[in-house]
């Protein structure tokens, strides 16, 4: 009997992150997401995370403990102060993601920063300008882009499989009701920040900056968005593509990504933006499929090893994300926002200095 799927060509695979050179990492947070991070990256690579700060002392000393983690502080200022840690990893709310990067480069610290990488492009632009003059490494947090299945997508796109890309669909919903900072205007709450993040950086990784942005969505009673559809058009090479990206934080959606061309379509699995796989269906020719790599797990090692590569060649941004698409996405979501009524508080006068007053509510995985 035949398979009705044919066998995957030989793909592209990320480096491994076990061979990346070994960074000293300090956490800046003590939530969720800085928890898988401090379980994932030391597990899966070389990387050692030796120190964490949290504005709460407690939390900062139970958090070493469960992922013994050498030091604990109880302030900010103290964990980047720490002549032991190379680079700083900011896993703190949107609101603060600025403040604390900042914080971080003036301690001649690199920095690895939660997407989205701060409220707006504006201080996107201030954070990265300042590791320029600085000399240090900076980089958006966005880990799909490592991912095994991700490396191997966009090799299949770029080498004509799929034809001329037309359409890119993707989709991310979770239920969040409780997840008080998201409905929190004065920590960029909303789901946009949070979640849409993703599909926008997808379709950015295989379209490049759009040229028309296209938003409609529903804001809750605070002002935040919770539900948005966004579409993208291009202009140039992708004239012809558009992309649509949809977001919510009030129900599990499917959370899966197409990339359609002209001679095939390519579907990957739930869900897209983590460890994943996907399925090739050319129009003429048997469907194949890339699976997973079984034993590689996680997903956070993948960035911090590419942190790791970068700075022991002393460079200062990534290929992969590099300054530029994070500006591009910053932008991108900014005009959505702007286009959907959403504004958060001091973002136009710059953050708060007073960091370390700043409540800290846990920043869930993704």
């Amino acid at each position: 009997m035949t398979s009705s799927t044919a066998a995957p060509p030989p793909l592209a695979a990320p480096p491994d992150p076990r061979h990346a050179p070994p960074l000293r990492w300090g956490i800046l947070g003590a939530g969720g997401i800085a928890a898988r991070f401090a379980r994932e990256v030391p597990a899966r690579s070389a990387q050692r995370v030796v120190a964490v700060g949290s504005r709460d002392a407690m939390k900062a000393a139970t958090f070493a403990a469960e992922h013994g983690v050498d030091r604990a502080y109880g302030g900010y200022a103290a964990l980047v102060a720490d002549p032991e840690v190379d680079v700083v990893y900011v896993a703190t709310p949107h609101s603060h993601h600025h403040a604390h990067a900042m914080l971080a480069l003036a301690a001649g610290k690199h920095v690895l920063v939660e997407k989205a990488f701060t409220r707006n492009a504006a201080e996107a632009k201030e954070v990265l300008a300042t590791a320029g003059d600085l000399g240090l490494f900076a980089m958006e947090a966005m880990w799909t882009r490592f991912l095994p299945h991700m490396v191997a997508l966009r090799e299949v796109v770029a080498s004509g499989a799929l034809g001329e890309v037309l359409a890119v669909h993707a989709d991310h919903g979770q239920r969040l009701d409780l997840v008080e900072r998201l409905y929190a205007p004065e920590l960029a709450g909303g789901a946009l920040l949070d979640l849409g993040v993703y599909p926008i950086s997808f379709a950015h990784s295989l379209l490049g900056a759009p040229a028309g942005v296209h938003a409609a969505g529903v804001l809750t009673d605070l002002g935040v968005d919770a539900h948005e559809a966004v579409t993208l058009t291009y202009a140039g090479e992708h004239a012809r593509a558009v992309a649509v990206c949809t977001a919510n934080m009030w129900a599990r959606s499917p959370t899966t990504a197409s990339v359609i061309g002209t001679e095939g379509r390519l579907d990957v699995a739930a869900p897209f933006y983590g460890t994943s796989g996907f399925t090739v269906t050319p129009f003429s020719g048997r469907a194949w499929s890339w699976p997973p790599e079984g034993a590689d797990r996680g997903g956070f090692q993948h960035e911090a090893a590419e942190v790791a590569r970068c700075v022991a060649q002393g460079r200062q941004q990534s290929d992969v994300m590099p300054w530029s698409a994070t500006l591009e996405v910053m932008a991108t979501l900014d005009e959505v926002r702007r286009q959907l009524g959403v504004v958060y508080p001091g973002e136009l006068t710059g953050v708060d200095p007073a960091v370390e007053a700043v409540p800290e509510p846990d920043v869930p995985p993704r």
